[in-house]
């Protein structure tokens, strides 16, 4: 059997843009939320609290790359980049069309979508529109934009499922190198922080809106006091490759993915099936060849939505019990939608190295409908983690969860 593990890792998080900067935040219990001034100006939505990325100059894409890059694109192209170096790949191995690529992103970039619109609506035509300006926001651009900033020639798979983007990518991943489809795969998720994204959440009254002067205080997953999420952006690559292949070139390895289940609830497009996402843990169990027992730790998707984190602690209960400590990194940093699966896949990759577990930031009082988990809160918990199971879930009852293994 092909095996499969992670050669490079590039992310760039409101924690921060260096792998091991942006960890030691993360276990220092920092946050990367703010308050957002120029939101005042919308009046039409409550939320003002966001969490967005600093991207340092030495790392932003030149100008001419980015000519059909919105920010989405951008976000992805300098994660992918960081990855692609950790990983050596070279630009022959990227181009010989033996590498493929599976990326994804909830939207296109919302900015430039905003621009065309406002450009057709108020003018009445294209003035000073360019040709590029549709590649920037169509839904597929992190992966037409990777695909030819690195001249990747295998195969290309575009994930565009909301917050199971990054991590249908990285299963896709999994599925192409143990299968034989290809010998390295980069994988992964992008998203950008628009005003948008705030206002459709505050819509559906999953926006949190109550902390708006006090963004320390939010989101809180699984907390009494949750009032919805916080949208963050971000991207996060993978570099996957077959462990052969990555034995004999002696390449670095993080960890071995050993696991992916994914499935759909086909019930309803926005109020979660606790019984679908337990079925999506129990197929990536399955695909493991483990037992609920053999899981070290469960990072949960968890949001700080009044209904998402009650289903997601219910479907966790129901398999695991108490006996795995649970914990979700939203509260560090926002849910980074497109890009969460991920970011927070890197992190947990980080934990399993280094042996501790992240706490629920915020968590104070569990919910009282939430299940009785162990929740690690207050402080990072020491422990050795040989197998962590990640969950992401997303609208349209669409489930995913992937298997770790240390190495």
């Amino acid at each position: 059997m092909r095996r499969v593990v992670v050669t490079g890792i590039g992310i760039v998080s409101p924690l921060g843009c260096d792998y091991d900067e942006a960890t030691a935040r993360l276990k220092a219990n920092e946050h990367g939320i703010q308050v957002m001034p120029e939101w005042a100006a919308h009046s039409h939505f409550s939320p003002r609290v966001a969490a967005p990325v600093n991207i340092p100059k030495a790392i932003e894409v030149p100008h001419k790359a980015a000519r059909t890059m919105g920010r989405v694109a951008q976000l992805a192209t300098i994660a992918t980049t960081i990855a692609v170096d950790d990983a050596g790949l070279s630009k022959q191995e990227l181009t010989s069309g033996d590498v493929a690529l599976a990326y994804g992103s909830t939207h296109g970039s919302s900015k430039a979508n905003e621009d065309w619109v406002r450009k057709l609506l108020v003018q009445g035509g294209f003035l000073g529109m360019t040709a590029t300006t549709y590649i920037k926001f169509m839904s597929h651009t992190t992966s037409a934009n990777l695909a030819t900033h690195f001249g990747i020639r295998g195969r290309v798979v575009s994930t565009v499922a909301a917050c199971v983007s990054a991590s249908q990518a990285i299963g896709t991943g999994f599925e192409m190198i143990m299968n034989g489809v290809s010998d390295a795969v980069v994988c992964g998720g992008a998203e950008e922080l628009h005003f948008t994204h705030a206002a459709v959440f505050d819509m559906l009254h999953a926006a949190s809106k109550n902390f708006n002067t006090t963004p320390e205080l939010t989101p809180r997953p699984f907390d009494q006091r949750r009032d919805g999420l916080v949208v963050g952006e971000g991207a996060g690559t993978l570099i996957l490759e077959e462990y052969e292949r990555a034995k004999k070139l002696g390449k670095k390895i993080y960890a071995e993915i050993i696991g992916y289940g994914t499935n759909c609830d086909g019930t309803h497009v926005t109020n979660p099936s606790w019984e679908g996402m337990r079925g999506s843990m129990e197929l990536a169990l399955k695909s493991a060849r483990c037992g609920p027992t053999d899981i070290d730790y469960v990072n949960a998707h968890a949001t700080a939505t009044t209904v998402g984190d009650i289903a997601e602690s219910r479907a966790t209960h129901t398999l695991f019990g108490d006996g795995v400590p649970v914990s979700s990194l939203k509260g560090h940093f926002g849910h980074t939608l497109g890009a969460c699966g991920a970011i927070e896949a890197a992190f947990v990759i980080a934990m399993m190295r280094d042996g501790w577990i992240a706490p629920t930031r915020n968590l104070e009082v569990v919910g009282e409908n939430c299940a009785p988990l162990d929740y690690v809160k207050g402080e990072a918990r020491a422990k050795t983690l040989r197998r962590v199971l990640c969950n992401k879930f997303a609208f349209g009852g669409i489930n995913t969860s992937l298997v770790f293994s240390a190495l």
